[in-house]
């Protein structure tokens, strides 16, 4: 039998296809600004999101969607300078994590249930789910190409930004909400624990190959694209976790983007 004679293989490789090419394009912006642990924790906010959902008889995707958007905008309320932003991070993840567990209890639901949000479930996917993903992965980018001047301006020169006086805090609230939006996204292919993989290696590993912004940017969605196909089949064809291969698939471009760094300067 044909992997693409599968309904949810379909519907997984599509959202597959939207997650990768959002999470490229924001992920080259997430490096630049040094938000890598903020990602990790919005992750960990849209786990209390998705239990919050399903403990109200949303969608998952409904509950992560509201949890990452509004504990964003706070995140970017509280942590403008940088000196309080890890504290401030710290703190809210914390908090998060307990509320999705508390939330899952409440809910009643399994284990099995759980492990499904925290690392994804392609078998899951359904063809609405394919649907919202793509309607929110066209928010992201229509989103991002109204900002990308002045974000790139900000995001690569930020003092340079401030002295010609962009509203620097305004853009990186927006910011905030586009890397919310990519996570709840996202979280559907690789779970909510994960996601960070998708919005942080692909783009990592981008900078060492190349030097201007918008070819990080195809690179990135490149590296994305195949770190999700590849993963997709061969957790279709070793009946292994989708989000294990990604992430080794990811983790392999970042170190040989590495390797090629280390030579070309010793060259």
């Amino acid at each position: 039998m044909s992997m693409f004679s599968l309904v949810f293989m379909r519907n997984a490789y599509l959202a597959g296809t939207f997650i990768a090419i959002i999470c490229g394009t924001i992920g080259v912006f997430v490096i630049a600004r040094n938000l890598s642990f903020l990602t990790h924790t919005l992750s960990e906010i849209g786990f209390a999101g998705a239990a919050f959902g399903i403990f109200m008889g949303w969608t998952a995707l409904s509950g992560m969607l509201i949890f990452t958007v509004i504990s964003s905008v706070i995140v970017g309320q509280m942590s403008v300078k940088q000196s309080r932003r890890e504290a401030s991070i710290s703190a809210i993840s914390a908090l998060f994590i307990g509320l999705g567990i508390l939330f899952l209890s409440l809910s009643n639901q399994t284990s099995s249930y759980a492990t499904s949000i925290l690392f994804g479930s392609v078998i899951g996917i359904a063809s609405a789910d394919v649907i919202r993903v793509a309607i929110l992965s066209a928010i992201v980018l229509l989103v991002m190409l109204g900002l990308y001047r002045p974000l790139k301006f900000d995001s690569f020169d930020a003092i340079g930004a401030r002295v010609s006086g962009l509203w620097t805090t305004g853009i990186s609230v927006a910011f905030l909400v586009l890397v919310a939006m990519s996570v709840s996204v996202a979280a559907q292919i690789v779970g909510s624990l994960l996601i960070f993989i998708l919005l942080t290696l692909p783009a990592a590993a981008a900078r060492y190959f190349v030097h201007t912004v918008s070819k990080m940017i195809f690179l990135a969605i490149g590296f994305a694209l195949i770190g999700v196909w590849l993963g997709l089949y061969l957790s279709y064809v070793t009946n292994l976790p989708v989000s294990f291969f990604i992430a080794a698939i990811e983790c392999i471009f970042y170190f040989a983007a590495l390797g090629y760094q280390r030579l070309r300067v010793g060259s």
